[in-house]
This record gives C-alpha cells, structure tokens and sequence, in this order.
C-alpha cells in the first residue's frame, strides 16, 4: 500500500518553511488505518512488550490500537497540567525553545518493556524526552515505532540506542 499518497501536505504551517505532514486523510481510510497498526504490529510480534507510551494528541491515535493487538497496556505521556494524579516531569530542548513532559509516576513499573509510538519522528526530542521518563522509572524502552519519519532531521540519531522503526520516509521537506 503506497501510504504515501494519503499523507496531505500543508506548507508553511505550523509557521512559514514548515511543510506539515496531515495524516488525516490516512486515518480516514479504513483500509490504510488498519495497514498501519498491523504493520507496526508485525513489527514488535513477538518483542516482550508490556507497555505502549504515547504522546499527545496524535500519539494517542495509534499506541492503544497497538497495545491492544500487542496484549500490552498503554499509558500516555502529556503536557504538564493534563494527568490528574502524580506525575512525573521532564524540560527538554526544542530548536526553538524548551517543551515539558509529564507522565503518571505509576504509568509504568520497574522492569517492564516499553513500546514508544508516535505518529511523527522529526527532531527526536519528543521520543527522546519519553524514553527519559520511562527509563526513570525503571522501565526498558524497547523500541520506538512512528508512521512517518523525516529522515533530513536528526530524530534516528537522537533514539539511536532504541529499534527505531517507520512505515513512511521523507528524505526532504
């Protein structure tokens, strides 16, 4: 299935230069959708994966799909101010400036697996600060799965240490 052609680009949004990926369309079909989370589940069969960890708001799109055919739990991963119990935060850099993560002190447990997914993997500093989180408490990130990576940025790089996995590549803006 060429995913590609159901991938809508918008330029200069979210600001000027930027081309934004709209996965919109993609998720629209049935077909497409379902191609997507079985492709990311044959993927991770057979990895010990006990938890899937998402970001907000697209993140969140995937994970639980996964997690269900992966028979994992999920637990998501937000802005500061958005999970209603104790939380754990992290501040990371961003080209532009500095963003903060929080994640449930109890999302995940000393020893187990963890699956991160997003939609896009662009810069890394999103994953990158996820892993962080988990891995401070106590979890082992296993791997990180995207729909679309833009390969020009430095994303890969940034998660190097984690099976880095995408279904969809842009090797240019």
């Amino acid at each position: 299935m060429n995913l590609k052609e159901l991938v809508r680009d918008v330029p200069n949004f979210p600001k000027p230069g930027i081309v934004f990926r709209d996965i919109m369309p993609l998720l629209a079909d049935a077909h497409a959708l379902r191609y997507v989370v079985d492709a990311m589940f044959v993927h991770y069969f057979g990895k010990r994966i006990d938890k899937v960890v998402s970001a907000e708001a697209r993140g969140f799109i995937f994970g639980p799909a996964l997690a269900y055919h992966l028979g994992a739990g999920f637990a998501p991963v937000r802005k500061p101010g958005k999970l209603p119990f104790k939380t754990k935060q992290l501040t990371y850099d961003l080209e532009y400036g500095q963003d903060t993560l929080a994640i449930h002190e109890d999302a995940v447990k000393p020893g187990e697996h963890v699956l991160l997914v997003d939609d896009l993997l662009a810069t890394g500093g999103t994953m990158s600060a996820a892993a962080q989180l988990v891995e401070s408490l106590g979890a082992t990130v296993m791997g990180a799965g995207f729909v679309i990576e833009l390969t020009f940025l430095p994303g890969r790089k940034k998660l190097q240490k984690y099976d880095v996995f995408s279904l969809i590549q842009y090797d240019s803006e």
